[in-house]
């Protein structure tokens, strides 16, 4: 029978399953696989990542890495919702502490600040970014978290302002956090300068929605 080179085949619509080591020895061989593809992600970018080459730098079979990620968009996956989850405990931290304006206003632009420079500090966090904007589930996994981040932010904004028009707020932070993202995607691409100046021009024109929602009609 003709062995299948599953590098070639066609993404699945649904998402493959992946094995969830309990034992520590395969927690162990997880967070080894997990790093030697960022390190080839970090090298090669993640559109030249490839199973084979992640097995034999594990140390591991072919068929042992696809007991725990069935494809390239698994491996990207979790290393995209492992830098997620950091990200959401840095907002939930900072929005939750919100309490007026002032602490909004400074929250939100601390918020901005720390994750511009922890990508330019990460440069790998790049080529996951771009590994994620071929695949459409990952894409889906970007838009979520947008949610996620918006609703955090939606949240503090009418802590804030009680009168504002919740539903228009919360499409808003939605939206903020969106296009933020897009624009930390464009300013790592930059030049270093030019790169913070997309950032604070970013910064200022989300701030004007930020701090002066609309009120609902009463």
């Amino acid at each position: 029978m003709r062995k299948k080179n599953s590098e070639t085949l066609e993404q699945p619509a649904a998402e493959p399953v992946r094995r969830n080591p309990t034992q520590q020895r395969s927690r162990e061989r997880q967070e080894r696989i997990l790093a030697m593809a960022t390190q080839l992600i970090a090298d090669k970018g993640s559109d030249q990542l490839k199973m084979s080459e992640i097995a034999e730098r594990s140390g591991i079979s072919i068929g042992s890495l696809y007991q725990y990620f069935p494809d390239k968009s698994s491996v990207i996956r979790m290393l995209a919702e492992r830098y997620n989850a950091e990200s959401r405990r840095c907002i939930t931290e900072a929005m939750e502490a919100v309490e007026d304006a002032q602490g909004l206003h400074v929250a939100y632009s601390q918020l901005l600040d720390q994750y511009y420079e922890i990508v330019m500090a990460t440069p790998v966090m790049r080529d996951i970014w771009s590994g994620m904007q071929a695949d459409k589930q990952l894409l889906q996994l970007e838009l979520e978290e947008s949610r996620v981040a918006g609703a955090l932010l939606a949240q503090a904004m009418l802590r804030v302002f009680p009168q504002s028009d919740e539903q228009q707020v919360q499409e808003s932070a939605f939206l903020i956090w969106h296009l933020g993202e897009a624009t930390m995607r464009l300013a790592v691409t930059c030049r270093p300068e030019e790169g913070r100046a997309l950032v604070e021009a970013f910064k200022r024109l989300s701030l004007r929605e930020v701090m002066e929602p609309a009120c609902r009609d009463i």
